[in-house]
């Protein structure tokens, strides 16, 4: 528990010097009620008003429990940066206590909107946070503001902060760009990134040698049904020796091609085919695990996000108060996700509310 109270008091305050409640205390207080099923600052100074005693055998509160205007006013005056900061130190901390090493498995990369977090006026316009997600321990590795809803941007400024030597990373066609593939080869980890329109040249020489090659290339495919529709996958790699130019785009050795088949319950079928550029020959089956990977960003980060911790009605807008609360709740999710129970976020979240002794585990990992 010291671990992460030491982490947290690293943060520079940006308040007066004559503030009252200390800022490492008002960061775990946020933190632990957002691990226990809070979701605004409101809940956040009702939490410490109501667990007072409780928190006090973990920091000091000196001055009792903060108001909600105090945590409304941290969070939107605390520099982001230093907060990243902070998150990045507790995920070292989560790594060691997990012997997790660097990422050898597959990363993606993805955009998520903040949807009620716009200043007034500009509902058009929400925040918009890059994460970067590790496929296999289902963790944050790290995220950030788009600048000016800069998603590529802030991507690749992520990138170059990531130890990620040896995984795959994956993207959508929006970072399939020569300077996002060379800052990957760079870090020597690979990339599987959706080959769309933005490159029309590299799709259309991919598309042709596919066509050229024809029934010649192995393929490999997986079927699945539920929900009422069926689905039939079958993949492909094509080597670059095959197609006649890459159009100098860095690390390019592959090009997958994936054909999903999909039947609804009513007998509708449409069939759809996609692109993915290769930075290393796979295996189709390879490849198509690797792409399908790639969407646990949405369905175990993304999803959970909005329906654990409600963050698409978040109303937080002024400042920097949506994006270090957004910081703050992936955390918590990692931290509610580091614990071994095999249990869902939502559960865990109960019963830390309930069980001051599970509360306590959850976080000892951050030792």
């Amino acid at each position: 528990m010291s671990g992460i109270i030491t982490i947290l008091r690293e943060v520079r305050d940006p308040r007066q010097v004559n503030a009252q409640h200390d800022l490492g205390d008002i960061l775990f207080v946020a933190l632990a009620c957002l691990v226990c099923g809070g979701k605004t600052c409101v809940d956040m100074a009702d939490f410490a008003k109501s667990r007072l005693v409780e928190l006090r055998e973990i920091v000091d509160l000196e001055f009792g429990a903060p108001s909600h205007d105090t945590f409304s006013r941290v969070f939107r005056l605390l520099d982001p940066e230093e907060l990243a900061g902070a998150f990045n130190r507790c995920m070292k901390a989560i790594g060691r206590e997990l012997g997790l090493g660097g990422a050898p498995g597959v990363v993606a990369i993805d955009g998520k909107s903040l949807r009620r977090g716009y200043e007034a006026g500009r509902a058009f316009m929400p925040p918009l946070m890059v994460n970067v997600f590790d496929a296999q321990t289902r963790l944050s590795l790290a995220q950030a503001r788009a600048p000016g809803g800069n998603e590529f941007k802030a991507g690749l400024n992520l990138l170059k902060g990531l130890v990620l030597k040896g995984c795959t990373l994956t993207a959508d066609a929006l970072y399939c760009r020569s300077d996002f593939a060379e800052a990957v080869r760079d870090q020597r980890a690979h990339y599987a990134l959706a080959l769309k329109a933005n490159q029309p040249l590299l799709l259309a020489e991919a598309e042709a040698a596919f066509a050229r090659a024809g029934k010649s290339l192995a393929l490999f495919e997986t079927r699945q049904s539920g929900h009422g529709r069926r689905e039939r996958r079958s993949g492909a790699v094509l080597a670059i020796s095959q197609m006649k130019t890459t159009y100098g785009f860095p690390g390019l050795a592959a090009i997958g091609r994936i054909e999903a088949e999909r039947t609804t319950a009513g007998g509708k079928t449409t069939v759809e085919v996609r692109y993915v550029a290769l930075s290393r020959r796979l295996h189709p089956r390879k490849m198509l695990e690797v792409v399908a990977a790639h969407w646990t960003v949405e369905n175990q980060l993304h999803w959970t996000l909005d329906v654990v911790f409600d963050e698409d009605d978040a109303r937080s807008r002024k400042d920097y108060g949506p994006e270090n609360l957004a910081v703050l709740r992936r955390l918590a999710l990692n931290i509610l996700r580091a614990h071994p129970d095999d249990i869902p976020p939502g559960r865990k979240m109960k019963r830390a509310a309930l069980d001051k002794d599970f509360f306590f585990e959850l976080f000892a990992y951050m030792r």
